[in-house]
């Protein structure tokens, strides 16, 4: 249960508005830390909800695989330049960022994770490199500003950040596939 209780506190400190200004005036921190956090924290909050509703996660969720596809759709939505630049100037876009990113992404996330099983998870990781790798060719090969609130510096350094994840995640993929991993259990 300190695991909720975590996720709640770093819920409420990335909502105060300081801490969210901050984090969204530097659009890589925006979309490589903030996010991630907001995530990060609905995954924490998570085993309280598994707790208190366990018929509806089985129910919803049984083989994990409408859970991750939440988590996807959500993810790649906020990957989206529009929806970043909505989240900053739009304040009913930005309480949406704040609600479905916790609540229908982490929480899905933990509930699907160990349901998927190791192909799933392994196309999970792979979505993520292609898309990673799709975001990097976007925000870096783009000859004009895509967000209006951040300037094209900050969309190149972006582009860059998102290819250092694309390739860090492949070598994780790849590792998977060529390392034994019973020997490490």
């Amino acid at each position: 249960m300190k695991q909720a209780i975590y996720g709640l506190m770093l819920y409420v400190f990335l909502i105060l508005p300081p801490v969210a200004n901050l984090l969204e005036s530097i659009m890589i921190v925006h979309m490589h830390m903030q996010m991630p956090l907001l995530v990060i924290s609905g995954f924490l909050m998570a085993r309280f909800f598994q707790m208190k509703f366990p018929g509806f996660f089985e129910k919803w969720n049984g083989n994990g695989v409408p859970g991750i596809l939440l988590f996807i759709v959500i993810w790649s939505y906020w990957m989206i330049p529009r929806s970043m630049d909505e989240a900053v100037t739009i304040q009913m876009v930005e309480v949406f960022k704040f609600i479905s990113l916790p609540f229908l992404a982490g929480i899905p996330l933990r509930d699907s994770w160990m349901k998927l099983g190791e192909v799933g998870r392994n196309i999970t990781y792979v979505f993520f490199v292609i898309m990673f790798g799709l975001m990097a060719w976007l925000y870096i090969g783009a000859d004009s500003q895509i967000c209006n609130n951040y300037l094209e510096v900050e969309q190149k350094t972006l582009g860059w950040g998102s290819l250092a994840m694309a390739a860090f995640l492949l070598i994780y993929v790849l590792q998977l596939l060529f390392i034994d991993q019973s020997e490490f259990e």
